[in-house]
């Protein structure tokens, strides 16, 4: 059976304004996957679904299980708040399956079902703030540079754009809606009318109408929408509503218009608008081009030869021998003669800004993060690797200890590969960071126990890396008194007169820690490998996002014909602390 991928946007979350198409959806669903609120939302609209929830900053998660199980045949809901196109999990399944290689012909089919989103439901209980230009802008830089949010915040100001901010406030980040509001200030009254709507349509929902000085004077928190007016909104009545435009050409208390229906879309009645071209306007721009000492090249070539041009003729003016032709040139050149069609002075002194690099090459660089270690049962670094580790890392990138026998390393690079070509040529073994295996190895007495390296090593080729639900350790120990703690983690390995012994399912963290449980001992050499590359990949097949090892054990209560058994129950008083 083919299966499906249903994006769907639930509204603000009372159950009037979701629309008929997702509730559909919802119930033709196998499985829903949310955030935990928001399946909270519409559990009553629920049945018999496998639901998968998970806490924030797990998007990536919930977007790789929908795929997964989709791919696996089954019809998938992926739930939003609001539309799950702005801001919600639309665009990020969509990148799952890039990554993936999807196509819509043979991949899984995908159905993005729109829903209100909270620029709507807010503007709806203010009166009508957004019936002209207007603009989103999430103040959450958790994924976007400050830096460029600013610079859009800035830009909207600018522009006299209404703006509804997404995501203004949290616990943590509490400093970016006071600068919103420091950068607006530039631009616009302190009276300009602000609408700060908490939890639209839902039980707690809360409305204020306040001003741009007095804004932050508000709860303002994660499920708040602030819409900032323009510099035509007014508040009247309790209502915040920002005019169209109509009183530029209506008379609105009266019955009878000054010009009538043929006469309202003339240029005489519009003298604000732009003036459309005449015939002299498109000779005087091909006359304009005839002149210019153009660049003879197809768009490949002219493509080309922006890439290779160093960044000082990218970013300055050139003379007339430099010139570089495109349509970001073109298309300001052709703005300047309708600005000189009409008597306004051109900043570029009479000269076609085509003659100009006007393009800025960037390239973006990414924070490369990786971990790095000398191998898994050698410990030591050389002084040779030392400095060649130091000097990937430079002054720009960081290098942190674990206590898991690796250096977790950040860098800013556009070029991973040069980097690990170079520390691979040194002899380190590396590996991704986040939800991955990594086999934790003991030193072996200094390699003095060195008869079970071979499968530590073997293990590390097999399973090291692979993506899972949750971050997994295997811990692997060459003899019986287990001094490197392999019993202690998610699957435990332990070499002990020439065979091995299997643990499974510990837990690390937490106050209600405990060792992995014995499950096999005299395990034979030549099976151990499998047996645990059998096991992981279970887990990552049938494993929750987020879940760790020891509860998918638990649920699924068996593993390789080994039987999971519960832990005793202790009770935990609260500690003095109050944590």
């Amino acid at each position: 059976m083919a299966g499906k991928l249903l994006i769907i946007g639930f509204g603000p979350g009372s159950f009037e304004h979701i629309t008929k198409r997702a509730r559909e959806a919802l119930q033709e669903s196998n499985v829903v996957i949310g955030y935990n609120t928001y399946v909270d939302l519409i559990r009553g609209l629920l049945t018999d679904q496998q639901i998968v929830r998970t806490g924030m900053t797990e998007e990536v998660s919930r977007a790789q299980e929908a795929v997964r199980q989709a791919e696996a045949g089954k019809k998938v809901a992926v739930i939003s708040s609001g539309d799950a196109g702005v801001y919600g999990m639309a665009g990020l399944v969509y990148e799952v399956l890039m990554e993936k290689g999807w196509n819509r012909k043979t991949g899984v089919e995908v159905e993005i079902i729109p829903g209100i989103s909270a620029i709507n439901s807010s503007a709806s209980l203010l009166g009508a703030p957004v019936m002209h230009d207007a603009c989103t802008i999430s103040l959450s830089d958790h994924l976007t540079p400050w830096d460029l949010i600013a610079k859009r915040v800035d830009a909207a100001g600018q522009a006299d754009f209404v703006i509804a901010l997404y995501n203004p406030r949290s616990g943590r980040r509490t400093r970016q809606i006071v600068e919103t509001q420091r950068i607006l200030l530039k631009y616009r009254s302190p009276e300009t009318p602000v609408g700060i709507v908490k939890s639209a349509y839902r039980e707690r929902q809360h409305v204020v109408l306040t001003t741009l000085r007095e804004m932050l004077d508000h709860d303002i928190g994660m499920l708040t929408t602030v819409i900032i007016g323009n510099s035509s909104t007014v508040v009247y009545d309790g209502l915040m509503i920002t005019p169209r435009g109509y009183q530029r050409k209506y008379t609105l208390g009266a019955d009878v218009q000054p010009l009538r229906p043929h006469q309202r879309l003339q240029q005489e009645a519009e003298p604000w608008a732009l003036r459309q071209w005449t015939d002299e306007d498109e000779e005087l721009y091909d006359e304009e081009l005839d002149n210019e000492d153009l660049i003879d090249a197809d768009d490949e070539e002219q493509e080309n030869e922006l890439d290779e041009m160093p960044t000082s003729r990218l970013t300055q003016p050139s003379d007339s021998s430099n010139k570089v032709v495109g349509s970001l040139a073109l298309a300001i050149d052709a703005l300047q003669l309708v600005d000189r069609a009409r008597g306004i002075p051109s900043t570029s002194e009479g000269r076609s800004i085509s003659g100009y690099a006007t393009a800025v090459a960037f390239k973006q660089q990414e924070i490369f993060e990786f971990a790095v270690s000398t191998g898994v049962a050698d410990k030591r670094f050389t002084s040779r690797q030392m400095l060649a580790l130091a000097d990937v890392v430079g002054e720009k990138g960081t290098m942190d200890y674990t206590p898991h026998h690796q250096m977790i390393v950040r860098v800013p690079t556009s070029d991973p590969d040069a980097i690990t070509t170079k520390l691979r040529e040194e002899g380190f073994l590396l590996s991704p960071i986040g939800d991955v295996a990594q086999i934790k190895a003991c030193d072996f007495c200094d390699k003095e126990k060195g008869d079970s390296i071979p499968y530590a090593e073997e293990l590390q080729r097999k399973v090291g890396g692979v993506s899972l639900p949750k971050e997994m350790k295997i811990g692997f120990n060459g003899c019986g008194m287990a001094c490197y703690g392999a019993v202690q983690e998610d699957i435990g390995v332990v070499y002990r007169k020439g065979k091995f012994d299997l643990f499974l399912g510990g837990k690390t963290i937490g106050r209600n820690v405990h060792p992995a449980q014995p499950v096999a001992e005299g395990i034979e050499p030549t099976e151990i490998v499998a047996m645990i590359d059998r096991i992981v990949k279970r887990y990552r097949a049938e494993g929750h996002p987020n879940e760790r090892f020891h509860k998918f054990f638990k649920r699924v209560k068996e593993i390789e014909g080994f039987r999971h058994q519960d832990q005793p129950v202790f009770e935990i008083e609260n500690a003095i602390c109050g944590d």
